[in-house]
């Protein structure tokens, strides 16, 4: 897969996450929000939560599930990511880190990807 290709089924896979989000109640309130030290796919709110989101698509599980790749450095990269994102957008709102998994095994063909949401994913 090229990185034209790559990068479209990011973006597929980052708005079925977001739609999925919406669903269970979450705004979003950013997409792809970049800085200096990386970037976040997606940041979600609900009543309490502001909730850095994480997706990671798979096509399948040969090489483990998409959480599995949310390491420690890729972790440490989201909390700082983050924390300039808090300075830039302070709220009164408790912060999380969730990871949504989407399973698309004919990529953006796919007619339902299998998602899971995993809350609270690291602190």
């Amino acid at each position: 897969m090229n990185k034209t290709n790559s990068r479209l089924l990011g973006r597929w896979g980052e708005g079925q996450a977001a739609q999925f989000l919406q669903q269970k109640g979450y705004t979003i309130t950013a997409a792809r929000w970049s800085c200096r030290f990386g970037e976040i796919d997606l940041v979600a709110e609900n009543q309490e939560y502001l909730v850095f989101v994480e997706v990671k698509l798979r096509k399948n599980a040969v090489y483990g599930s998409g959480a599995e790749f949310v390491h420690g450095a890729k972790q440490q990269k989201l909390k700082t990511t983050a924390m300039l994102y808090l300075q830039q957008h302070p709220t009164e709102k408790q912060p999380r880190f969730d990871v949504v998994e989407l399973l698309a095994p004919n990529g953006m063909e796919t007619k339902a990807p299998e998602i899971r949401h995993i809350v609270d994913a690291f602190s």
